[in-house]
């Protein structure tokens, strides 16, 4: 998301002090008129990575709020802090079930129901602020979405098999906000980033052949390039945009929506 009625177009990121996080927010610090803020759970290492930020570009419009994308409070009080008019990257692969203090399953709860509850919390911001984008960070790695055991709570827990659904969850949600944001100045679009080693890839049993840079490269693109305001309610890899199955399903679009408006 951009704020261009300031003098510093405003970009949000999350999962900014992962490896392809990281390199996002590297890279459109490094377009001229950005200002940069890191929505980070863990304040220590956000601020290592501003250091790094700053260090590396020569930006110093480079800052960080303390946020946990998992919790929705967390996220309706960062929107409150900021009032400002994000590009949507944060997420986890872990294991094991794990379920986060309200009693989600936290795959769900860090990578899908965040974008959903950072597109809706920033809305109004990025109204103001139109015209504006959001970039949400998906995959190319989705499919096996199940409606009706969204958590993992029927079925056995597979991190894979979790991180799939939340990637194709990811790609339809940004066809449904797509919708509902039209005519009003904002775009929304996903992207796949590119195979890097990472703490997610590793613990889904790959590896990566990409740099952290050559992985940032499609989403700081979207959320830079002209295309990225033009276009909205597509999927693009390797700075090409490309059919999306996912995105077609429009009743499986709308379920999807409903459902996660009951967390």
């Amino acid at each position: 998301m951009q704020d261009t009625n300031q003098d510093h177009r405003l970009a949000l990121v999350t999962g900014a002090t992962g490896a392809i996080g990281k390199a996002i927010a590297m890279e459109i610090t490094r377009q001229p008129g950005y200002r940069v803020v890191l929505l980070c759970r863990n304040p220590q290492k956000a601020d290592q990575a501003v250091s790094e930020i700053i260090e590396r570009t020569g930006n110093r419009q480079v800052s960080f709020e303390t946020v946990d994308v998992s919790s929705k409070a967390s996220v309706e009080a960062v929107a409150e802090r900021l009032r400002d008019p994000v590009h949507n990257n944060a997420a986890i692969t872990p294991r094991k079930r794990q379920e986060t203090a309200e009693g989600i399953e936290l795959q769900l709860a860090t990578n899908v129901l965040a974008y959903f509850w950072m597109i809706q919390a920033f809305s109004e911001h990025l109204r103001a602020a139109a015209p504006s984008r959001v970039v949400n960070v998906a995959s190319y790695w989705a499919g096996g979405l199940d409606l009706d055991d969204l958590e993992f709570k029927s079925r056995p827990y597979d991190n894979d098999a979790a991180y799939r659904q939340s990637k194709q969850a990811n790609r339809m949600l940004t066809v449904a906000f797509a919708r509902r944001l039209a005519g009003l100045g904002i775009s929304v679009n996903a992207c796949h980033p590119g195979d890097v080693s990472s703490n997610l890839s590793n613990n889904l049993g790959f590896g990566g052949h990409e740099s952290p840079a050559e992985g940032a490269r499609t989403p700081a693109w979207l959320a830079t390039d002209d295309t990225g305001q033009r276009e909205t309610g597509k999927y693009f890899e390797h700075m090409q945009m490309q059919r999306c199955r996912f995105g077609e399903d429009s009743a499986g679009v709308e379920a999807l929506y409903q459902a996660c408006l009951g967390y």
